[in-house]
């Protein structure tokens, strides 16, 4: 019961962000104006609305597939970021623990650096970078694995080492740079501006296939808390276990990469105040952190593009503006709650 209260709420304070974020612009359209023109898309409205093409656009093709796509990019953050903390049983760990982040903005980077942008089309990009960091996560696994075995210490590692290897090429790449520089920085810090439906449709598959994994999973992960040898006595078969959630996470984390850049704190953050909220039960965590994610993504996109209109903030800095000084406040907290000890 418990359950269907938190999500009823969640999704209720869902779509009247959707529904206030959709309406909140610098094209001077009023509320009525954007709800009146997405009613006259739909097939049994009638009558003409009197609005242009122009304005029609704006709301159809950008504003509504860019509101879609935040709540679909904060999401699968979201829930990467609670399949990490499940399986590492560590708090600090985020979508980007594996090194996903550092192998998509190589492969990025190389494109935009040899101007090879449009390739294969607006796809180029993100399939590259999706490319890149799933070979990345092999690269991972295959280091951390010893006699059949995935240590957490050595994942962990094996996941900064790489990250940093990569990051060193991004840097490369950043410093040979010229005349796109500003294409290879804005794409590392994050952003959701010029993208279309068609990347939305690039997300939703990873989306409507790993949320349904993790679901699953969602009690052995709760076992895991107890360390893996008292699940593996439950009957939790925890090498596989991290095996599935692992790559189901950071393959959500390469599609969410993969067409917006690199945006950090959302998976940090938001499994942590729906921790907060609910308990440690993450068969509620991790359907309300795909919620909360796809919020906090909705309202951190809506400021990038609103605060200093008519320019755009990176999103990556706003998440980072937001998620770290919440993020030092719950560790203050946690730290005051045991009595001033160690985190």
């Amino acid at each position: 019961m418990k359950g269907y209260v938190y999500g009823g709420a969640a999704m209720l304070l869902l779509v009247v962000s959707m529904i206030a974020c959709m309406s909140i612009g610098s094209a001077g359209l009023s509320f009525l104006d954007v709800w009146g023109i997405l009613w006259h898309q739909l097939p049994w409205a009638k009558g003409e609305g009197g609005w242009s093409d122009g304005e029609i656009a704006i709301v159809t093709q950008v504003r509504l597939s860019r509101v879609c796509l935040a709540v679909l990019v904060g999401a699968c953050l979201a829930l990467s970021g609670t399949g990490f903390q499940g399986v590492l049983r560590n708090p600090l760990a985020d979508p980007y623990t594996l090194g996903v982040a550092s192998g998509s903005s190589v492969g990025a980077a190389f494109i935009i650096l040899f101007g090879m942008q449009y390739a294969i089309g607006l796809w180029t990009i993100p399939l590259v970078a999706f490319g890149t960091g799933i070979v990345t996560l092999l690269a991972v696994i295959w280091l951390s694995r010893y006699d059949g075995r995935m240590g957490i210490e050595t994942l962990i590692l094996s996941g900064v080492v790489i990250q940093a290897f990569l990051g060193a090429f991004v840097s490369l790449m950043v410093s040979l740079s010229e005349g796109v520089v500003n294409q290879i920085l804005f794409w590392i810090m994050g952003s959701l501006a010029m993208r279309s439906w068609d990347h939305l449709y690039m997300v939703i598959p990873f989306l409507a296939a790993g949320l349904p994994v993790l679901l699953y999973y969602g009690g052995a992960l709760n076992l895991f808390a107890l360390g893996e040898r008292h699940a593996a006595h439950l009957g939790v078969r925890t090498e596989r276990t991290k095996l599935i959630v692992l790559i189901t996470s950071t393959l959500l984390t390469a599609a969410a990469v993969s067409v917006s850049g690199v945006i950090g704190f959302v998976g940090l953050v938001v499994p942590h105040l729906i921790r907060l909220a609910v308990g440690p039960d993450y068969r509620l965590i991790t359907p309300l952190a795909a919620i909360g994610g796809g919020i906090f993504m909705l309202w951190a996109d809506t400021l990038a593009r609103t605060l200093l209109s008519p320019r755009e903030l990176p999103l990556g800095v706003v998440t980072a503006l937001i998620g770290a000084p919440f993020f030092a406040y719950l560790l203050y907290r946690r730290k005051k709650r045991e009595g001033g000890g160690e985190l």
